[in-house]
């Protein structure tokens, strides 16, 4: 008996086995499909010397093994990061790989780049996956289908050594017909994985393949499986949504393996999750179906249908189900809204309201994987955030999201800008015959086929920023063609460029405050600070919707805190770099500091940008670069976000969604600094694109100090507010004359639940006379030296353009931060991040501040140089601090103080005299700094030899 049991025992044992190398050897019926699992564990083997066709290891047992859903790195697979690791990507910033400074991130083992985040291990070829199944009996004569909801990117599949095809879509699932290759019992799946640029070149920045962003990973992610339906199944349902005539007409392709006509019935029933809709009807046909057919029934969606939009995301579930004699029956369920996304005009509108795109790019950046998630809590998350930042709208930059994506944005009533997964650029072009050509229509119509029911794929083009020399043609024929196929949407040629007059709707970056290369030449940079212009000349000669392409692009110092939430496969050995710079150079203490100080300054350049858009009447919308850090390209932190989606700690989603919302007060202010005998005199707008008219409104506004006492307020008429922008509620009319002392105030609107603020800053028109015996010059002349030497008390204001290079002369700086970043723009300036200061200190009491760029310091930083303060002394504590470029980190300096043989010396890199007449900001800072040296608080501790005061300028 014992021995019986121990052969029994034995037997189970090798059964359990067998079952677990076959994976699951029953079938799980869903949908009306019968399912096999495929995700755990797989054999695997790297195809280093691209061996493994001509060897034919789909004949073979691979030798090692792999998790999947996953890639090659998040199993630690693949080679170390060296020098010569082949990335997929231009790199610009190429210093890296010969500059002395580098040298120690080029060590063997201790590789650091900062070109983007860097993965665990990296890897670019072929690579092999395999896995063995067990059929069961019941699939016997069924359509069987290998599906792979994601794979980077190109698979080759093989089942027990036969070939069963190629695919190489970067943007839907790879689904291989295997129905003649499978018989009940054990099978072999083989699939080959290559993420090399193929001859359809989709350009090597593409955020669908590159390592600026999700990374070139290898693997396959999502839902892996088998699935085998009935000889007659559906094989694609597209839902065409007709709000007027209050239907929705169902295209529903039917596969028929049979070899013989069949009489198919067809049952279409869509429903709501909402209990108070109106229920509606099953509606039965039946049709003879070949060996395929596309089936188009009407079916009616009762008398009030539920419409989709951003404020009522309002989905409905359309079950398709079909059956006939020869075969089982088989289902579909598709989720699709009731909705219409147009234009009017040159304006949006949703079933026929107007709407504004507010909206920001998604690049395809996930640190934890590498990858992009296919879950639906995973994007639902996202969405939300964006919401909460006042956005309705998402641009997938020269990618496309999963399934999960859609499904999120449907749910959350977000307006998504779909581009197939193509940066023709930099290395590629389009239109000029290549294979890119024939992939683009082919992705696009992979893309529709896969997500087209979703409501909120409301938008699609080609990709982003195109090059070629045909490809206005090109691109025009290919809007030309999606109209006519499949209205559900609005097409244009590429993000960025061209504009055609067949589009319906035009990406253009001439909108904005900052232009690529536009330096200190900008509406930012190069025009004293408002709030009046607007776009309206750019826009009015198309006849269509505008959207302003990639604005901001403002940075923000790196958030080294950050670093330890990269647990994942990338890391940020990008900032680990810029750590080391700003903590060899003596200021790691300041980290934190210049972060929230540059961010501030970053959201009110993000501000300036998005209330212009809101500003223009007729204008159509935004997409942000961004709302979230770009990591790549040589690190843009253009991000109030993090890649992780969150907040850096300067400004929260409440405050964004001050300006950035579907309802925005604006007041067109013709300047931000005032004197006190002037009168502010400001237009009040509104841009309204909320869920409905606002009836009975009394919009109302004032204006305080710092301590928030109202010094003015009132109100408007009484009104109802329509859609649109440029809507006209009243002005504002104060004079300023009770303002006695040097203010920043803050205008705030209030409309219904919405309100919108603006800082201001009003000096008196009359200063008292200062201490006459301090010396106020722009070299230290005779005079001045000789003040110096005998006590005296001296201020060196110098003028702009006197710095020698060496001492800071060279740096461009400017008011806004950084656009994009230093590496990528080739040093456009500004290269700095705005100021920081102590708004405590006694030499700015007559200049009000808080610490960082605020509207009253444009002036400032229009008419200086930053000083290298190494080159005075690495102890000098500066009263005003720029903040440099995290690559180069320099102790830079706008106005400091120090002791000078027995006098005393301020140093302004701010010129505070030339102009000064027409510059109330100086006069006001030279009061300020003059009134500090009267004082006894005026005591510099640092002693500067005056020769190297005097070597800073020419």
């Amino acid at each position: 008996m014992k021995k019986l049991i121990s052969f029994l025992c034995l037997v189970a044992i090798q059964i359990a086995v067998i079952f677990h190398v076959s994976a699951q050897s029953s079938a799980k019926a869903v949908n009306g499909d019968a399912q096999i699992d495929l995700s755990g564990n797989w054999s695997f083997q790297i195809d280093s010397l691209d061996q493994g066709v001509k060897q034919q290891w789909y004949n073979r047992k691979l030798k090692e093994e792999i998790k999947l859903p996953g890639s090659m790195t998040t199993n630690g697979k693949g080679d170390d990061i060296t020098v010569n690791t082949p990335w997929t990507g231009s790199i610009e910033d190429s210093t890296w790989f010969r500059d002395p400074q580098f040298a120690k991130y080029r060590v063997p083992g201790q590789v650091k780049v900062p070109f983007w985040l860097q993965p665990d291990k990296y890897y670019k070829g072929a690579a092999w996956y395999q896995k063995t199944v067990n059929i069961p009996a019941s699939w016997q004569n069924k359509h069987v289908e290998l599906y792979i909801e994601r794979s980077h990117w190109e698979t080759t599949v093989w089942v027990d050594g036969k070939p069963a095809g190629m695919q190489n879509s970067l943007a839907t699932a790879h689904v291989f017909d295997i129905s003649g290759l499978l018989k009940t019992g054990r099978h072999q799946i083989t699939v080959r994985v290559d993420n090399r640029v193929k001859d359809f070149n989709v350009g090597q920045n593409s955020h669908s393949i590159s390592d600026h962003t999700q990374s070139n990973w290898n693997g396959m992610v999502g839902r892996l499986l088998l699935s085998a339906k009935p000889s007659i199944s559906i094989s694609d349902v597209q839902l065409y949504p007709d709000i007027k005539a209050k239907q929705v007409v169902a295209r529903i392709s039917v596969n028929n393996m049979t070899g013989k006509a069949a009489n198919v019935s067809f049952k279409l029933l869509a429903s709501t999750d909402r209990p108070d809709a109106e229920k509606l009807k099953e509606v039965s046909v039946t049709r003879l179906v070949e060996k395929n057919a596309t089936v188009e029934i009407a079916y009616p969606m009762g008398n009030q249908p539920l419409l989709w939009s951003e404020f009522t995301p309002d989905t409905y579930s359309m079950q398709v189900n079909i059956s006939s004699k020869q075969t089982a029956a088989d289902r579909q369920e598709v989720t699709f809204g009731m909705r219409e996304f147009s234009t009017n005009g040159t304006q949006f509108s949703i079933n026929g309201q107007p709407t504004f795109l507010r909206g920001s790019l998604e690049c395809a950046e996930f640190p934890k994987t590498g990858y992009p998630p296919t879950d639906l809590d995973s994007w639902m998350r996202i969405f939300k955030i964006c919401k909460s930042y006042g956005l309705n709208h998402l641009r997938f930059h020269s990618w496309c999201p999963p399934d999960a994506a859609f499904e999120a944005a449907d749910r959350m009533g977000f307006y998504l800008h779909i581009e197939c997964s193509s940066w023709a650029n930099q290395g590629a072009t389009i239109g000029d015959g290549k294979p890119l050509d024939k992939y683009i229509y082919e992705e696009s119509r992979r893309i529709v086929k896969a997500y087209g029911n979703h409501p909120s794929f409301c938008m699609m083009d080609y990709g982003n920023e195109p090059a070629g020399k045909n490809m206005v043609k090109y691109l025009t024929d290919f809007v030309t063609y999606w109209k006519k196929r499949d209205p559900r949407r609005l097409y244009t040629t590429g993000s960025g460029w061209p504009i055609v007059d067949e589009a319906n709707y035009n990406s253009t970056p001439l909108p904005r405050i900052q232009q690529w290369g536009q330096g200190l030449k900008s509406i930012i940079n190069g025009e004293a600070p408002r709030s009046d212009y607007d776009w309206a000349d750019i826009i009015k000669k198309w006849q269509h919707p505008t959207v302003s392409h990639e604005i901001g692009q403002w940075c923000v110092y790196p958030d080294f805190k950050e670093i330890s939430q990269y647990d994942g496969v990338l890391k940020a050995k990008n900032f680990e770099i810029f750590k080391d710079q700003l903590e060899e150079n003596g200021m790691g203490s300041l980290a934190e500091d210049f972060l929230q100080a540059s961010g501030k300054l970053q959201v009110l350049c993000y501000k300036a940008d998005i209330e212009a858009a809101l500003r223009t009447p007729g204008f159509g919308g935004f997409q942000l670069l961004g709302l979230y850090d770009f990591p790549g390209q040589g690190t843009a932190l253009v991000g109030v976000l993090n890649p992780f989606w969150r907040d850096k700690g300067y400004v929260t989603g409440k405050e964004y969604s001050e300006f950035c919302n579907s309802v925005v007060p604006l007041v067109r202010l013709p300047k931000m600094v005032y004197l006190n005998n002037e009168h502010l005199i400001a237009p009040v707008e509104i841009a309204q694109f909320g869920a409905s008219v606002l009836n009975d409104v009394v919009p109302a506004w004032d204006i305080r100090n710092e301590n928030g006492d109202v010094l003015f307020q009132g109100k408007l008429d009484k009104t109802n507010i329509k859609f649109g922008n440029g809507i006209k509620l009243g002005e504002i009319n104060v004079a300023l004359s009770t303002i006695e002392r040097p203010s920043r105030l803050s205008i705030t609107v209030h409309v219904a639940d919405h309100q919108n603020s603006w800082d201001i800053f009003v000096y008196p028109a009359a200063l008292p006379a200062t201490d006459q015996q301090i010396v106020v010059t722009q070299t230290l002349n005779e005079k001045a030296v000789e003040t110096l030497a005998n006590g005296g008390k001296v201020l060196l204001t110098l003028k702009k353009g006197s710095l020698k290079a060496d001492k800071g002369g060279d740096i461009a700086i400017g008011f806004s931060s950084i656009f994009w970043n230093t590496a990528w723009t080739k040093q456009q300036p500004p290269v700095t991040l705005g100021i920081l200061c102590d708004p405590k200190n006694p030499a700015l009491k007559e200049f009000p501040t808080q610490a960082y760029s605020n509207w009253q310091w444009w002036d400032g930083m229009a008419h200086s140089n930053a000083i290298k303060l190494d080159a005075v002394s690495k102890d000098i504590k500066p009263i005003v601090r720029v903040i440099d470029d995290w690559v180069t980190a320099r102790p830079l300096g706008l106005v400091f103080e120090c002791k000078v043989g027995k006098g005393k010396l301020i140093v302004s890199g701010i010129d505070l005299l030339s102009g000064e007449e027409k510059r109330p900001e100086a006069r006001q800072l030279l009061y300020s700094l003059k009134s500090y040296m009267n004082t006894e608080a005026f005591a510099p501790k640092e002693d500067i030899n005056i020769e190297k005061i005097t070597s800073l300028y020419n």
